[in-house]
């Protein structure tokens, strides 16, 4: 695996890992509740999880087809005692939280895998079909700037003709990566200034799907590649005037 620098002041806001994941039948809400049995005294906080989905259908020629929302708790969130970390025990699969501070990936995969195999003896998954890490950074860039591209360097271009102020903006890419048979959906996005601040919203999710085994180390070793994949695209995305912000 590539050796990453670390910064004293890193951007993130939010670090998730995230496994999708097909239990066995029989599995239930009463049973996920009893995720917390075992980690209270690091989890002490559970609330109810739902997903609801709905949607619309157009033909030509007739009245738009309205689906009604369906849906339902689907699980909980257990949350750390300082609200740092939450641990999502659902009927699809799982996912571990790390909010701000974020300390070091070593440390996130560890207590995301602790959590894991908690999980693993709870809801006893038959298979896990999709493996995701997301992490959002919030980039705080000074002002006054000329250009994005002092700071990063995927940006959007505005037609030389078009009046060059910009309010906001919103970015999506979709970037696949052959090597590690993986997906990045990458997010750019900007707030409010504050005191002379552009606060950038950089935002990485990659994915890459399959069929692992819950209690093998396949998924682990792919969640490995899924970060190099991630800091391929953020170091290869920031200049050396963002990394001095971080430090």
């Amino acid at each position: 695996m590539a050796d990453w620098p670390r910064f004293l002041n890193a951007p993130i806001t939010e670090a998730l890992l995230d496994i999708k994941a097909k239990l066995s039948a029989g599995v239930d809400l009463t049973r996920l509740a009893a995720f917390q049995e075992g980690v209270k005294d690091r989890y002490p906080a559970r609330r109810e999880r739902s997903s609801w989905q709905g949607g619309f259908q157009v033909k030509p020629g007739e009245l738009p087809e309205v689906f009604p929302p369906s849906g339902g708790p689907d699980g909980y969130l257990f949350t750390s005692k300082d609200g740092k970390q939450i641990v999502q025990a659902r009927l699809d699969g799982f996912t571990f939280n790390r909010l701000k501070p974020y300390d070091k990936w070593e440390s996130f995969r560890d207590e995301a895998r602790q959590q894991w195999e908690r999980y693993r003896e709870i809801a006893t998954p038959e298979i896990v079909s999709r493996v995701a890490l997301r992490y959002i950074n919030r980039i705080e860039i000074p002002l006054p700037m000329k250009d994005f591209r002092e700071f990063i360097l995927t940006t959007p271009e505005i037609a030389p003709k078009v009046p060059q102020g910009l309010a906001g903006f919103f970015m999506r890419l979709v970037i696949p990566d052959e090597k590690s048979r993986s997906v990045a959906i990458v997010t750019q996005t900007m707030e409010d200034i504050q005191e002379q601040v552009l606060p950038l919203i950089f935002d990485i999710d990659v994915s890459r799907e399959g069929a692992f085994a819950a209690n093998g180390a396949e998924m682990w070793e792919v969640l490995e590649q899924l970060r190099d994949y991630k800091n391929e695209i953020f170091f290869n995305s920031i200049t050396e005037k963002t990394k001095e912000l971080f430090k």
